[in-house]
């Protein structure tokens, strides 16, 4: 039954297609919010390009620029394609726990005039915008997890890889954290039963993820993890110094990373509403807190503060206010930014050569750990007592008692079944593209360079 009640009062889960209304409420379009989710679209695909990739490619050798450019930027237009042919439908339609159903592939029976659900009862987006901002997300959490084995893939054996795991990974963990019947489902208790038990099997735990911990970062940080060790290191790597070729070029991407994330969390809300503008201040002072913490921990450890432990720290705190953006006050955010900055320069400084892989742009260390620490965190820093927002209940329309232990279990649920998931969905997804075609480059193209190598250009003309 607490499973029961903690469902039924989620108000973080951005994910669902269920236009379940009740009859009291005519559904309506609200101009506003439309606008707001338009403009958040657009953030996000500034975060992946050119944000994310730059990011990346700054951190590469110049040899290997190019590639990571490529890399992104062609995942995104996969991802987009994958997306509207069946992505949609199978990660946001009635179909079990873990998967949807196949009622809106090519996004059939899609018009202007269908509508999604937001939070508020009665209130609605139109359903193309909310397809283009999901579609958003399923194109920047492939393209995270290349930072992990960066400058050794194939992109051949990289774009099969995506195919696989967007279909076996993705789809099915947004199913399962993002589905729900819409508030207007939930008119009674009875009603709400219902609607639950058609919900995804991590809405039913009761886990908490307003814009994606879960989904995209602890997702995409295991299956980077996985792709490294079965790659193995970089030649030369942890016998030759191996630096970042542009440190300018990773600040720039990271600024725009910052800037783009606006609309990854805010536009989570749906709405432009009062909720919408806590988790911009949210989002903007726990990316803050962590840079300081990262650059203040990396100052004391090694004597200097650098500009790329800054940029690293600021998306860390980006990524742990994600899940929590919306239900953490603007302390609670700050809070958790300085503890995932502390912990995620121990992770790619301690963890990664304690366990002796090679992670080569830390998408694990900062997306994954960050991504573990800000979902945890969630339950500590949603709780009223320390300034959260609480959880809604939809059939008592009002804030529900909070019990940071039962909320806690339920993160665990997530955090679990992410890691689960991934890890095992990853190394089927790797090991079918190896199969196939080799995953990594032979040890003359990596020495050359992926750029010419396998694009037959460069980043440079020097």
């Amino acid at each position: 039954m607490k499973r029961l009640i903690t469902s039924l009062m989620l108000l973080n889960l951005m994910g669902f297609s269920g236009w379940a209304w009740a009859d009291a409420v005519a559904p309506t379009v609200n101009k506003g919010d439309t606008a707001w989710m338009i403009v958040a679209t657009l953030l996000v695909i500034v975060m992946v390009i050119p944000g994310l990739a730059l990011f990346y490619g700054g951190m590469v050798r110049a040899k290997n620029m190019l590639s990571v450019l490529m890399q992104v930027f062609v995942i995104f237009s996969l991802s987009a394609v994958l997306w509207v042919t069946y992505g949609y439908s199978v990660a946001f339609t009635e179909g079990n726990t873990f998967f949807g159903g196949f009622s809106k592939v090519f996004l059939q029976g899609v018009t202007p005039d269908s509508m999604a659900a937001t939070f508020t009862k009665g209130v609605y987006i139109p359903e193309y915008i909310y397809i283009a901002f999901q579609l958003t997300f399923s194109a920047i959490t492939p393209a995270l997890i290349v930072g992990a084995f960066a400058e050794r893939i194939k992109f051949s054996a990289l774009l099969l890889f995506t195919v696989i795991w967007f279909s076996i990974c993705y789809l099915p963990m947004a199913h399962m954290v993002w589905y729900w019947a819409g508030p207007d489902a939930y008119t009674d208790t009875a009603a709400a039963e219902a609607a639950t038990a058609t919900a995804g099997f991590l809405f039913q735990k009761g886990a908490l993820d307003f814009a994606g911990g879960t989904v995209v970062h602890i997702n995409a940080g295991i299956a980077g993890l996985v792709g490294c060790i079965m790659m193995g290191k970089r030649i030369g790597y942890g016998k030759e110094f191996i630096a970042p070729h542009s440190v300018t070029m990773n600040m720039v991407g990271a600024s725009l990373l910052w800037f783009g994330w606006f609309g990854f969390n805010a536009g989570s809300n749906l709405e432009a509403n009062g909720l919408a503008a806590l988790v911009v201040v949210n989002t903007l002072v726990a990316a803050a807190a962590a840079t300081l913490a990262w650059m203040g921990t990396e100052w004391l450890v090694r004597g200097k503060p650098s500009m790329l432990g800054a940029t690293s720290g600021a998306v860390a705190g980006l990524v742990a206010i994600t899940p929590a953006c919306g239900w953490a006050g603007p302390m609670g955010s700050m809070l958790l930014g300085l503890v995932a900055g502390a912990v995620c320069f121990w992770s790619v400084t301690r963890l990664k050569h304690a366990l002796k892989y090679d992670d080569t742009l830390d998408a694990f260390g900062v997306h994954g750990v960050g991504g573990i620490v800000g979902a945890l965190g969630t339950a500590v820093v949603a709780s009223p007592a320390l300034g959260g927002t609480g959880v809604w209940d939809y059939v008592a329309n009002a804030v529900a008692d909070y019990s940071m232990g039962t909320q806690l279990a339920s993160q665990t649920w997530g955090v679990a079944t992410a890691i689960v998931w991934s890890g095992v969905a990853s190394f089927v997804a790797f090991k079918i593209a190896d199969i196939a075609l080799g995953l990594r480059v032979d040890e003359t193209t990596e020495r050359q360079g992926l750029d010419v190598a396998e694009h037959g250009e460069t980043a440079y003309n020097l």
